[in-house]
């Protein structure tokens, strides 16, 4: 990975914008009234596959109406490339027993769909009331386990994407707006 070294850098290696602020807004607000459809007042315990689900699941906790604590893990699969790797790695698990909760996994993006398949089957078997998965993007053309969410924001073709919590080497997660990451980007120091 090239390291980024201005402004200019950065915003050189954004390609193109696929779904801008205002869609990405739109979206949330219709995925929080049907979470809370879902459950219709029952609580429910959000969590968030890190680092890449964090923006989502600011802006999704505040658009769901049912009392909701919110849980964090982390797992990694992409170790600062733009493919998977195949191994998926938990490296920061839940604080909470799920086993008395409806439990709403919020995911970023599901690629291959093994990280979230992996993350599905571990909470499954520690007994949670329900389990639902929301995601943020789904890019199907990458699949390589049968994993489907419950909610779907976005679908997208096969690029590599960044914005809105979802990085290359640790920057864009800043970006209000999810877009198509390329390496040509200014050798400018």
């Amino acid at each position: 990975m090239k390291k980024i070294h201005s402004t200019e850098d950065f915003n050189s290696r954004v390609k193109q914008i696929l779904i801008t602020e205002e869609e990405i807004k739109a979206a949330v607000e219709e995925a929080g009234k049907k979470i809370s459809t879902l459950y219709d007042g029952r609580p429910i315990l959000l969590v968030s596959v890190l680092k890449g689900a964090f923006v989502f699941m600011a802006d999704l906790c505040r658009a769901v109406t049912v009392p909701c604590e919110i849980g964090f893990m982390c797992a990694k699969s992409y170790y600062q490339g733009t493919v998977s790797s195949g191994v998926v790695k938990i490296t920061m698990d839940l604080d909470q027993d799920v086993s008395g909760y409806h439990v709403v996994i919020v995911e970023d993006i599901i690629d291959t769909g093994r990280t979230l398949n992996d993350i599905v089957k571990l909470l499954k078997a520690r007994n949670p009331i329900s389990l639902h998965v929301v995601t943020l993007l789904d890019k199907p053309s990458r699949r390589l386990v049968d994993f489907k969410a419950d909610i779907s924001l976005f679908t997208i073709p096969d690029l590599f994407v960044i914005g809105y919590g979802l990085d290359y080497g640790e920057y864009f997660r800043n970006l209000p707006y999810i877009a198509e990451y390329t390496e040509e980007a200014s050798d400018a120091e």
